[in-house]
């Protein structure tokens, strides 16, 4: 199970690349006609839009652990281990119960958006914007996976303070 896990993060890790690695070669095009040709491309903007707001929600869905986004932590690290379980427990909660009241409501908008397309590249709204809903869905079970971790026996290893134990590394050697 461990091997596919790797796998299917490498993947999501490679669909990163490509994404970035395409929104960076559009900049560079863009760059390029409109400073050296003098004629830029109007469709290299758009490209680099799409591609952004793509490699935003894809990589927060996929790629972006639970401890690295920015959160308000100061009570939840000054509560013992019980104390940061229920707090753990409210804000996952919190989160799975806001999401995933929401999905139907993005569902619904993304597919209505099939109506609009950009105004360059005709690309259609709810293929740019399926990525929101992928998103969002992601978070729901992400977070519902975290719930049941923090109900389950093993519960202590979720809350556990990562930086216990690791050497300081502004400390003087």
């Amino acid at each position: 199970m461990a091997d596919l896990w790797s796998s299917l993060r490498r993947g999501a890790e490679l669909i990163g690349v490509l994404l970035f690695s395409a929104m960076f070669g559009m900049f560079i095009l863009q760059i390029f006609t409109r400073y050296v040709i003098g004629r830029p491309f109007g469709w290299t903007s758009e490209a680099c839009v799409i591609f952004y707001v793509w490699i935003v929600f894809w990589t927060s869905a996929f790629l972006v652990r639970e401890r690295d986004h920015v959160a308000f932590t100061i009570f939840y690290e000054m509560a013992p281990a019980g104390g940061r379980r229920i707090l753990a427990l409210i804000g996952a909660t919190a989160i799975c119960i806001a999401f995933a009241a929401g999905l139907p409501g993005a569902v619904d908008w993304v597919t209505f958006m099939k109506i609009e397309a950009t105004p360059v590249m005709r690309i259609r709204f709810d293929l740019i914007y399926s990525v929101w809903v992928m998103f969002m869905a992601v978070v729901v079970i992400r977070t519902g996976m975290e719930i049941a971790r923090l109900l389950g026996p093993n519960w202590r290893r979720e809350v556990e303070d990562e930086s216990a134990g690791a050497p300081d590394p502004s400390a003087p050697k």
